[in-house]
């Protein structure tokens, strides 16, 4: 994964492409068309603000109230350096996504950390397992790794500082790790909602209108059964999306409900690169109905 990874491979350097691709989606229509078209064009400091993990905090608390944010205990790009830690803790690189580790008590027995050159994935360890000389070699790896390929591609994972954050691990009363809620915002108005439960064991995926009407949508994963019902905090997660998406075309707003505190995850400006999967392909289009991409990105 680190060997060569600070470089991207042709193809997302060369003019030629970049000029075939802004070709190709210069007129997008669907939802996927619209992210890579959006990939392309928008190269706004705001959108590498939205993707830094880090300096995306200091929007959050100017924009809703610091209140909205995890703890964090550390940042930085020495991971030989960082303080001693609380027992459960999320670790996890500023610039990229699908990356981090999860320390606590209820992850599996046999759960271990995955070797260096396999380590840009998702560990749930028990703390116990938590070596932090192993740690700190994946945290190495990580920020030697480029994301998002290159400036044909998801170019703004390569404007972000590479550094490692350590957060608060988000668990309910019971000790379980709480629903994730990702809130499409379209020019400052939440229209869906994507809920993903049980991430580290039999995860389900429901997506709704933002009045609570479940879609029959996939995006890969099975229904949960029954379907979710709607939160008591569904109109206060809506406030806080459509507030951090003011400023924008589009973003994913990501929010836990953690026993009734809202508390912020991450903004996606590319939500899978442009390539969500939508089952039926019907929905590709119905999402891209709601978006507007401007002439011009300013």
């Amino acid at each position: 994964m680190a060997d060569g990874s600070a470089r991207p491979v042709w193809r997302q350097r060369s003019r030629l492409v970049r000029a075939l691709r802004l070709w190709r989606t210069r007129d997008p229509q669907t939802f996927r068309q619209k992210v890579r078209y959006k990939m392309l064009r928008d190269r706004r400091p705001l959108v590498v603000t939205f993707a830094d993990k880090a300096a995306v905090r200091e929007y959050v608390a100017a924009t809703v109230g610091p209140h909205y944010l995890p703890r964090a205990y550390a940042v930085s790009d020495d991971p030989s350096a960082l303080p001693e830690l609380p027992e459960t803790l999320v670790i996890k690189p500023t610039h990229g996504s699908g990356a981090a580790i999860i320390v606590s008590p209820t992850a599996p027995p046999d759960a271990r950390l995955p070797p260096v050159a396999q380590s840009w994935s998702y560990t749930h360890i028990r703390p116990e397992f938590a070596d932090r000389a192993h740690i700190s070699e994946i945290a190495r790896a990580w920020l030697a790794h480029l994301y998002g390929e290159g400036p044909n591609a998801e170019w703004v994972y390569g404007q972000v500082p590479r550094r490692i954050l350590v957060e608060e691990l988000l668990l309910r009363a019971d000790g379980t790790i709480p629903d994730d809620y990702k809130l499409f915002v379209f020019h400052g108005r939440c229209a869906y909602i994507e809920v993903d439960a049980a991430r580290f064991g039999r995860r389900t995926q429901d997506f709704f209108t933002a009045t609570w009407r479940h879609l029959p949508l996939s995006g890969g994963y099975p229904w949960a059964d029954p379907v979710p019902r709607c939160p008591a905090t569904l109109d206060e997660m809506i406030s806080v999306a459509e507030k951090l998406g003011a400023e924008t075309d589009f973003v994913r707003v990501d929010l836990y409900d953690v026993d009734g505190r809202i508390v912020f995850g991450e903004l996606t400006s590319f939500p899978a690169g442009g390539n969500s999967p939508f089952d039926p392909e019907y929905f590709d289009t119905e999402f891209g109905r709601r978006w507007t991409v401007p002439r011009r990105y300013q």
